[in-house]
């Protein structure tokens, strides 16, 4: 009897701390980058995306405006996804908090897809340029990885 409790919790902790292991993206629209087509971001266009265009990877879902950028997302998916989550990138440096986003507020810096909020007088994208991107990405480099998977 005790070894087959043994057994049964055994068996749950792969599972347990499998789904533990998720990173919390930004859904809030239900989609990544609000349902902006991230691939377009690299293009200098962002878009919103559409239903017919629609993949789910890692966990989060991403609509795509069309098959070609569906596509280069399934070829290298990476390359694509936007740091910290989809999370507002000045935020995650000054205070490492996950903070909404406006997908039209972005940046590519080192072939990377940041993005940030921007309302009411506040853009979080004019305070990470002057502030200086580099020192603030290493901040907020480091606080993703203590919340990242803190939903």
């Amino acid at each position: 009897m005790m070894r087959s409790l043994y057994i049964s919790f055994l068996l749950l902790i792969p599972f347990h701390s499998s789904f533990a292991q998720k990173i919390d993206y930004n859904l809030q629209s239900g989609f990544v980058a609000d349902g902006y087509d991230v691939v377009e971001y690299f293009n200098e266009r962002p878009q919103e995306g559409k239903d017919q265009y629609h993949f789910d990877y890692k966990g989060a879902k991403y609509r795509f405006s069309s098959k070609i950028t569906l596509d280069q997302f399934k070829a290298e998916p990476e390359k694509y996804v936007p740091q910290y989550g989809g999370w507002c990138a000045y935020a995650m440096a000054d205070k490492g908090e996950k903070v909404k986003i406006d997908p039209d507020t972005y940046e590519i810096r080192d072939g990377k897809l940041y993005l940030f909020y921007n309302a009411f007088f506040n853009n979080t994208l004019k305070s990470w340029l002057n502030e200086g991107p580099e020192q603030l990405r290493i901040k907020a480099d480091e606080n993703w990885e203590k919340i990242k998977l803190q939903e």
